[in-house]
């Protein structure tokens, strides 16, 4: 279906709850309670999920952001469909779009959309086809810290890049302390943690300090790290381990790692009312103010990272499941439409909420759904 226009995007504002540890699930089994017979049979827990079709092993790999969420995903349908077995590799962003364009998954998970070369790569293994963009999770990038003694911090865009650049060095910086009024911060070393590998968590940080504070950060927003300094981690999962353990420590994250650990996290001075937590209902607030951006079928979204509306989260990402729109791999069809068609459904989108994330907009999301159904 081809877009006409750009669409605005409504989204109802969704409570963030705490997810635990619980929530991080792996993605290698099925539950007991899955039927061990009949390629159909259905779990009553996840009594919605249509399995027709679907059969073998589909092998998926990308984004650490929505790691959690499809950790979700993968035991909800393998507990309904039983004689399937979905394996999602969490690496990055990057990796899953080689992977992809290589031909050796069935779809990558993506924080950002496909560059026009990789569009351009992905021809060549999407037989009559392009790989196309879309949006499944939605989300918080936290900026979460570990500072003892200081339960609640806020930053602005500036401070944010000063931070991540080498500029600011000590907590008890005065751009800090200047945001911070009547708070004890400590004269302690800062040390920032980001990501060591290609990620589309760190090209939407770049993208949002590109929009907000471009005097400080003068660097093009890619998925591989620009600024000099500071210290590497390997995954979302790996640089909130970092701050987790480390005195002083700063990096970014999708919120359901900073809430699976108990990471405080920044509240942003935007230029509203009030600086805003990073919660999935504030996420929302911002993520609904998107457009859709891609033609065709392709729903890649544009995001307003400069917003300064009361309550709305500026550092948001959305990850995409990239797929070809025509020429997917007969062998692993029906069951990437299936699954797909899982996470784009209401049920699906339902649980992220309760693990950190933020619901794609109902529009966008009937866009999605009507796009997996045509699928070939």
């Amino acid at each position: 279906m081809k877009l006409q226009r750009k669409n605005g995007l409504r989204a109802t504002a969704l409570g963030a709850l705490a997810v635990t540890g619980a929530l991080v699930l792996t993605a290698c089994g099925s539950d007991d309670n899955a039927s061990s017979t009949g390629g159909g049979s259905k779990s009553n827990a996840a009594s919605n999920i249509s399995c027709d079709g679907a059969k073998g092993k589909l092998l998926a790999s990308g984004s650490s952001a929505q790691k959690n969420a499809m950790d979700l995903w993968v035991k909800n349908y393998m507990a309904a469909c039983s004689g399937v077995e979905i394996n999602y590799k969490s690496s990055s962003s990057g990796e899953g779009i080689v992977a992809f364009n290589q031909g050796t998954v069935g779809f990558a998970g993506s924080d950002s959309a496909l560059k026009p070369e990789e569009v351009a790569e992905s021809k060549k293994m999407c037989k009559g086809g392009q790989g196309i963009n879309l949006p499944m999770v939605g989300g918080p990038i936290a900026i979460g810290y570990n500072l003892p003694g200081v339960d609640d911090l806020t930053l602005d865009a500036s401070a944010v890049a000063k931070i991540f650049n080498g500029k600011i060095t000590k907590w008890n910086d005065p751009a800090i302390a200047k945001l911070n009024e009547g708070k004890n911060l400590p004269d302690k070393a800062i040390q920032a943690f980001h990501r060591s590998e290609d990620s589309g968590t760190t090209q939407n940080l770049g993208k949002y300090l590109g929009a907000t504070a471009k005097a400080d950060w003068p660097y093009e927003a890619e998925k591989k790290w620009p600024a000099p300094g500071g210290q590497a981690a390997s995954g979302s999962s790996g640089v909130a381990a970092q701050v987790k353990q480390v005195d002083g420590a700063i990096g970014y994250f999708e919120l359901s790692y900073a809430t699976s650990q108990s990471i405080p996290t920044v509240d942003i001075a935007t230029g509203a009312a009030a600086p805003v937590k990073a919660t999935s209902e504030n996420a929302s607030k911002a993520i609904a103010a998107a457009k859709v951006k891609g033609t065709g079928k392709d729903l890649a979204l544009e995001l307003d990272y400069a917003t300064k509306a009361d309550g709305a989260y500026p550092i948001i990402l959305v990850t995409y499941e990239v797929v070809c729109d025509t020429g997917n791999k007969p062998e692993t069809l029906d069951t990437v439409k299936s699954f797909l068609t899982y996470t784009a459904s209401e049920e699906g989108q339902k649980v992220l909420s309760n693990a950190g994330y933020a619901p794609i907009p109902a529009e966008i999301n009937a866009k999605v759904r009507e796009t997996v159904a045509g699928l070939n």
